[in-house]
């Protein structure tokens, strides 16, 4: 493979969007997915994408929207910043074909339908039904493969950052081609982590595919700082069934008049249990919905409890959520008839590497987008669809950085290749898939929704346990994708235990039964790559 002008890891919303506004301005980039290009995260969004659309509406709502939702912690400036741009995504991505649901109330048939959603207070839900992510995801996939001045390089996995020490600036990465099993050293002027988040250190996970982390750890290992990891968001309604663990039921639901409910001795929906918790009810931002739930699942010893929309008309739930409907249809669940079934599960990193609002990381030439980044949007918690508009938002930013400063940029030459003289096949691959699930496990016991002191302090003890074996491994034997995935979600456990340890408060998405109340002032947590590396 070639060499490039821009990296990019990653291949969802901020990934693509990238690719393609760079390579519409004449540059050539590589774009790296660790599956099928449309494999991104993206695809899995079901609910939409918040923006200002509605004359009812307004910038300062959803500004102190955000806000609030973020429990004190987000950096105004970074939520103005991303707000602001959201009607300019949208239109984006309209230019770019996304066929988003119509308002059927519009006369001209040009206005876009609105839904509303947990933590906001107007409808400004862009969406797709109720399959967003896919509309997005497949649109600029589609464009991206076709376009002569992307390369698209499927089936590989970022190994490490490529960084000269001396003026802190990233050459390029390793990746690992899943095929050949091969690693090769790939220079490029910039370098961009659009890789996700990583939600997958825990058991449950509403992601079913690579949100490994391994932009954080790549980027820590590389000298970034990271920022707020101890957020992490659990969405609080996945689906409740053993033929299917990872499956959202979207937020959407709850905006169009879904209750939750406790479930009664013959599996009936019951009691409505939310304005127990909350005076917004089922609408009240995430952190608390799932903290509700956590508390009433253990408090009656639940597997699950219930979302019911059954009081809606069948033919509104069908078309409103007509894969929600199918796929349980197929599970033999009748949403129209029958209540759903939902636990929380880990959904949405809300820390990640720290960036400005251009997307640089500390690294010279180093960008970080979407998910994998920390611009200071999210704050403590994360506001619902907030999400695929920070990938938009901050992938134009960083493409308007790039095409300013790539000129003056030098191709890296002379990359070291990489070296495995000194390692041998693995005839011992169980101890992957043992690591794994033990990680997976003990995170989810430990540092889950509600935690304390000495479970974090028993989580730290194994995590430094695991990190040793694992290390170890990985410098003696051949690599594969689900060691470097289960290397660098061993980091992030790390980073989010370390981070959890010194909060010494509750605040958003971090409860924690030894320090039960909220600091008055907020302030964000920041670990120094700078010294790890």
């Amino acid at each position: 493979m070639s060499d490039t002008e821009v990296l990019i890891l990653g291949s969802g919303a901020a990934g693509l969007s990238l690719a393609l506004r760079l390579a519409q301005a004449g540059r050539k980039v590589c774009v790296v997915s660790k599956s099928q290009l449309s494999s991104g995260s993206t695809l899995w969004a079901q609910g939409g994408i918040s923006a200002v659309l509605d004359a009812a509406d307004s910038l300062e709502n959803h500004v102190s929207d955000t806000l609030v939702a973020g429990a004190g912690l987000c950096d105004e400036a970074a939520v103005r910043f991303t707000v602001e741009r959201g009607p300019g995504c949208i239109h984006w991505l309209l230019e770019q074909g996304v066929q988003f649901t119509r308002d059927e109330d519009d006369p001209t048939g040009r206005g876009l339908h609105l839904t509303r959603e947990g933590g906001h207070s107007h409808r400004r839900i862009v969406h797709a039904a109720d399959a967003t992510g896919r509309a997005v995801e497949t649109t600029l996939a589609s464009l991206a493969a076709a376009h002569p001045n992307i390369t698209v390089r499927e089936r590989s996995v970022g190994v490490d950052l490529i960084v000269a020490p001396a003026e802190k600036r990233v050459l390029g990465a390793y990746l690992f081609d899943r095929d050949s099993g091969r690693v090769e050293a790939v220079a490029a002027k910039a370098v961009a982590l659009c890789t996700g988040g990583a939600n997958q250190v825990y058991l449950y996970s509403s992601n079913p595919f690579g949100a490994s982390g391994d932009g954080i750890a790549m980027a820590w290992r590389a000298g970034c700082r990271v920022s707020n990891m101890e957020f992490m968001q659990f969405h609080p309604t996945c689906l409740y069934h053993e033929d299917s663990r990872n499956f959202l039921i979207s937020e959407a639901l709850r905006g169009e008049g879904a209750l939750l409910r406790l479930p009664n001795a013959d599996g009936s929906a019951g009691e409505r249990f939310m304005p127990r918790f909350d005076s917004r009810g089922e609408l009240a931002p995430r952190d608390i919905v799932a903290r509700a739930i956590d508390h009433e699942m253990k408090r009656l010893g639940l597997r699950h409890v219930l979302l019911d929309i059954t009081h809606k008309p069948p033919e509104f739930i069908k078309s409103h959520f007509p894969s929600i409907y199918a796929h349980c249809l197929e599970l033999g669940l009748n949403i129209t008839r029958e209540p759903i079934p939902v636990v929380p599960s880990a959904h949405f990193t809300c820390g990640g590497v720290l960036t400005d609002l251009r997307a640089r990381t500390d690294v010279d030439g180093l960008y970080a987008m979407g998910e994998v980044a920390c611009t200071g949007l999210h704050g403590a918690n994360r506001l619902a669809s907030n999400s695929i508009l920070e990938c938009l938002a901050f992938a134009a930013a960083a493409a308007d950085d790039l095409l300013a400063t790539l000129d003056q940029r030098a191709m890296p030459q002379g990359l070291k290749a990489w070296d495995e003289s000194r390692v041998t096949d693995s005839d011992e691959d169980v101890v992957v898939s043992h690591n794994w699930l033990e990680l997976r496990t003990f995170m989810w016991d430990y540092v889950g929704i509600v935690r304390t002191t000495k479970r974090l302090e028993r989580a730290q003890h194994r995590i430094e346990l695991l990190a040793r074996e694992i290390q170890e491994y990985y410098g003696n034997y051949r690599i594969s994708a689900h060691l470097l995935e289960l290397r660098n979600l061993v980091v992030c456990a790390d980073l989010i235990v370390r981070s959890a340890l010194s909060r010494k408060e509750s605040r958003g998405l971090h409860y924690t039964l030894d320090y039960p109340h909220t600091l008055a002032r907020a302030m964000p947590t920041i670990l120094d790559g700078r010294k790890a590396a």
